[in-house]
Order: structure tokens, then sequence, then C-alpha cells
């Protein structure tokens, strides 16, 4: 048999065209689709695919990555390009064996295996885990305690998307920190750098007596899906997801790059919205999710609703198809544009929306937002103390750990207590502390004192309520102050001196303007910064809050000294309780006052 001059030979325009118009009927008549066909064609993001279709043989172009030439990318576009962080798993064999340190090129790609090499701030590396809903076993913790044991500094932080972070570990022992993570079930791929974070949920789902649905399954296959997805990876910059069940506890999810928020769609609440029997959804009286898009409150802005109304097999396919088609057009020439919000504000909503359709083999549906129930109301400290759960006669137990950070030996004893009184569940939360889960009636006493004598706390304090700390200047460059240690000294001298106050408040501490600990969404927060004489100090602002509360909070005072901070603090806390309304909470009291009128009172 002779072969076809044909076959070698190069594709016409018009058999180009054919081939493209046959994977775009292909691609829509899928189950589920998260690329252009023109990608899937060519195998090329569709911006590149089109463009290089499009250009004469004969004319040289630069070479682009997503459309962008070389010569405009930002430093770490650069490196990605040089070298995918996947792909270098022998340069880590090679440091681990030589005990070598990496260069800020590696240091970077390096994160895509969540390892972290610290310095200035430590002369170590950092290991950040995948988690996906904040949801451990007691197995897995009895393994990180005894990693951080056996190579890095004995301590184990709960960080403020529900994971876990283990510190100091030395360049010979990267390798073992990776396979020993990888033998517990868990992962640490994509963790850091320009990726998807751990996805975060509602840390009560599957037993909070309000919820709508247990968003767990879908963080978890979405988190699946971006694992063995190779291109989900190299994103702009990082991307932050949250599912919230809509029950009594809040994800922060209007915080993320995507919120997903699931609500209920009734007869009485479209006939409320007057929605017309054509526009109602497929089914009544079932749930959904809502879709928020944008959050990113270290700039000052929250999640906005979209109007979208999604069914709950529609998650995965719809947020690998929002982040393809951010990994597209992102900005990656500027750092400090290259989030979501800015592809939002340079295009609007609809546009990206439309460019999310055409990657699915569905269409998108659209609700007012009135058209669903009202969420249930938060209960602010929800996720602090012992509460009942939607199972007769069980009960989770809300464990305060300070600034997030435990002892090996607290999270063998935390894996005890869960195993022994529990069902050897535990989750993390966003606002770096823990719940254990499924303990009986009879046995939460037994619990609350075991949580107490190791040092750890159930119940929110009324003059500190919760305080968040970022990792501060002894473990991040990036950070002014050493914010986890200024927390931990602040909360001590408000349990021991007050004031008493009506309401517990949320203190948030951050260490620069990436704003890991969202002090922008505290009752009182702070930014980290360098005062002239050298000292460490804070800017303080003043009534934020997230979900029923969202408000990004305001400047009240700069350059406030670190050692004066319990002062300045409590002099808040006491004008607070001594001039609010009855039942007045401390935001609604700050939101009443000017920033001017704030400060007069604090004079």
């Amino acid at each position: 048999m002779t072969d076809s001059p044909l076959a070698s030979a190069p594709f016409t325009a018009a058999q180009k065209e054919y081939l493209q118009g046959f994977f775009a009927g292909a691609m829509l008549s899928a189950p589920f689709v998260g690329h252009t066909a023109a990608g899937l064609l060519t195998g090329a993001p569709a911006s590149a695919a089109s463009g290089n279709l499009a250009a004469p043989a004969n004319e040289p172009t630069e070479e682009t990555v997503y459309g962008t030439p070389l010569s405009e990318l930002s430093k770490p576009e650069r490196w990605k390009h040089e070298q995918n962080g996947l792909d270098v798993w022998d340069k880590l064999v090679a440091h681990a064996a030589t005990g070598r340190f990496p260069d800020d090129a590696d240091n970077f790609r390096f994160r895509y295996y969540g390892l972290f090499y610290v310095a200035p701030a430590q002369d170590s590396f950092m290991a950040r885990l995948r988690i996906p809903a904040g949801d451990v076993t007691s197995h897995q913790l009895r393994g990180l305690a005894d990693l951080a044991t056996d190579l890095g500094n004995g301590f184990i932080d709960i960080t403020t998307r529900a994971n876990f972070q283990l510190r100091e570990f030395k360049p010979k022992h990267l390798v073992d920190v990776l396979t020993r993570i990888q033998d517990l079930g868990l992962s640490s791929r994509g963790s850091g750098a320009d990726n998807i974070r751990n996805l975060t949920a509602t840390p009560t789902s599957g037993f909070d007596r309000n919820e709508l649905i247990d968003v767990r399954p879908f963080a978890k296959a979405l988190s699946h899906y971006i694992l063995n997805h190779r291109d989900l990876f190299g994103l702009p910059r990082k991307f932050n997801i949250a599912f919230d069940s809509g029950g009594s506890i809040s994800a922060a999810a209007d915080t993320n790059d995507i919120g997903f928020f699931a609500v209920r769609v009734s007869a009485r609440s479209l006939v409320a919205a007057s929605v017309a029997p054509d526009a109602r959804p497929p089914s009544i009286d079932t749930i959904y999710f809502r879709v928020e898009l944008g959050g990113i409150s270290g700039h000052g802005d929250f999640a906005r609703d979209t109007g979208l109304l999604l069914a709950p097999d529609e998650l995965v396919p719809v947020a690998a198809a929002m982040v393809r088609v951010f990994r597209d057009h992102g900005d990656r020439t500027d750092r400090k544009k290259a989030r979501l919000k800015y592809l939002l504000e340079k295009w609007g909503v609809e546009k990206f929306l439309e460019e999310t359709a055409r990657r699915l083999a569905f269409p998108l549906r659209r609700l007012p937002r009135e058209a669903c129930e009202p969420r249930h109301p938060v209960l602010k400290h929800g996720h602090l103390g012992t509460f009942r759960q939607a199972q007769p006669g069980l009960n989770y137990v809300g464990v305060g750990v300070p600034v997030g950070r435990l002892s090996a030996r607290q999270l063998r004893r935390i894996a005890e207590l869960a195993e022994h009184y529990g069902k050897g569940e535990v989750r993390l939360t966003v606002w770096q502390n823990l719940l254990i889960p499924h303990v009986p009636e009879t046995y939460v006493a037994t619990v609350e004192r075991a949580i107490r004598s190791m040092g750890l706390f159930t119940e929110a304090s009324t003059s500190a309520g919760c305080v968040i700390a970022c990792t501060g200047r002894k473990g991040c460059k990036y950070a002014a102050a050493d914010t986890k240690g200024h927390a931990v000294s602040l909360a001590q001298h408000l349990t021991k001196h007050g004031p008493t106050t009506d309401f517990p408040v949320n203190i948030h501490l951050t260490g620069c303007s990436n704003s890991c600990a969202q002090h922008y969404c505290g009752d009182i927060g702070g930014v980290s910064t360098k005062l002239a004489d050298g000292r460490e100090g804070y800017h303080l602002v003043i009534g934020g809050g997230l979900g029923d509360e969202q408000g990004i909070a305001r400047l009240l005072f700069s350059g406030v000294a670190a050692e004066d901070l319990p002062a300045h603090v409590s002099k808040i806390l006491s004008t607070y309780q001594a001039k609010h309304a009855p039942g007045e909470t401390f935001v609604q009291w700050a939101r009443r006052h000017s920033v001017k009128e704030l400060q007069e009172l604090l004079s």
C-alpha cells in the first residue's frame, strides 16, 4: 500500500477551519468541557491557538505566553516559562542530596510542591499542605505531629485557609517531607505560587443543624480535578475558591475569587420575587448554588453576586471553566493587577461569564438573588464552644488555638480526643482553630476539660473573641512585625485585664499588604509597619466584617507602636462597652460613627 501524498502535507486554511468547526461541535456534545475547541485542536490556550492559525507562515512573531509577549512578562512568569514548577522533582532530589537551598527562580518553582524557602526570616523551608474542606483524621494528625517532631521545629500552624503549615525543614529533608505527607494520604501539590490554593468549605458541613447541603464532596471533587489537570497550574496569580453550606457557620466565601453559596429556591421565594414561570429553574423547593466572583479583601473588595444559579453537579465544570478563562486572559505583566478582580474590572462580569459559557456543554442559568430563600443567620463565633449537631445526641466542640499554633504534643492529644470521644475526625477552620465533631452528650464536659488542660480554650472571650494572626516577621520575609508574638501578648492582656464586652470581638493582625490574616475583615484589624524610629508598629482599622456583617474596615490610627497595641485595643473596647446602645454589636457601633467621631471618643 502506498502512502498518500496528502498524509504529510500541511493543512490548508479551509481544512483548519473545517477541523475547528468539527471539534467545536464535538466539544458541545460532551457531558463536560473546560477547554475551548481551539485549545483541544492545537494543545494551546484558545487565544494563542487562534492567533497562531491566523498569522501568515512567513511573518516572524515574538513567542507569547497566553497571548503576552515574552518581553512583557513579569519575572515569575519568565521563571514559569523557562521551567514548569511541576517538573522540578529531580532538582528537589538534587538539593536534598547536597543540602543546598534554591535560588530565587527555583524557590518559586519549589512552591508548586508546597515547599517555601523562607529566608531571611528563617534559613529553612516551610511546607504547606492541601486539605480540601479542612477535613482531617486522627491518623493524619499523628503522622503530621511525628513529621514536625522528626524533621521540623515540633510545631504546626493552622492557616486562614483551613490548612496546615509545618516549618524549619532543612534541604536534606525535602524529599522525606514530601513522601511522608503523601504516605498520610495528604498532598502539598500546588499549595503555593500561582496556583489554586486550598479549597475551603463550611467547617460544620455534614453535621450543621441548619445547613442546606454538605459541601465537602464538591470541595473534594474539585480538588481532585485540579490535581489531575496540569493546565490548571501556573495561573497569572494565586486563586481562592470556597463553598458555603448556607448553615449556621460562615465559610468566609465572600473573600474568595470564586464563592459558591448554597441556596434554596422555593415556590414561595419565586412568587415573592415575581419570577415568571418561563424564567424559573427546572426544580422547585431544591438546593442550588449562587456564584460570587472577585473577592480579595487585601485589596479592599468582596466577591459580588453574578446572578448565576448552579445545580450541584455543575459546580466543578463551572469552576474549572472560570479558572481557565482567568488562566488565558489574566494579567501576566503586572503582579499587582494579576488577580481575578482586575480581569473582571477590565472586562466586566458579563464578558467573563460569556467566555465561561463558551467552555461548557450546558447553558448557564440566571436568577435574581431575591428569588432565593434568605440565608440562615450566621453564628459569628460558632466555631468556638460546644454546639448540638444535626445527629441526635451528638455535639461538636470548637477548640480555640492561640494564633493557630499547636505543638506536636497538643496535636497528638487532639487526635486522641477525636478518636476516643468522636469518630476520629477533625475539621480545620479559616479562623485558625479546629472542631472535634460527633462527641456524645455524656463526654462533652470531659473533652472540654482535656482541651483546657493542654492550654487551649473552648469559648470566645468577651474581650478577645477571636485573635487571628498571619505568620509574621519570624517566618515570612514580607512581614514588618512579629504578628503572632504580638497577637499572643494582646490576647493574654485582654484575657487578664479585659475589658469585658457584651459581645465577643474579632481582632486580625497581618504582617503586610497581602493581608493573609484579612485585617480589613476584623472588628479591629492591624497591618504591620516599620515606625520612623525603627520599631515595629501597626496601622489600626475598625469595623470590618464578613457575611451578613460584610464591610471593609476603615483606618482609625496610623503608626501605633507594637508595645502600645494592648492599651489602644483596650481603650477601643472599653469605649464601645460604655457608649454602645443596648444590643448593639461592635460592628454596628463602629459603623454608626464616622472615623473622626471615633477618634474623638478615643482621645
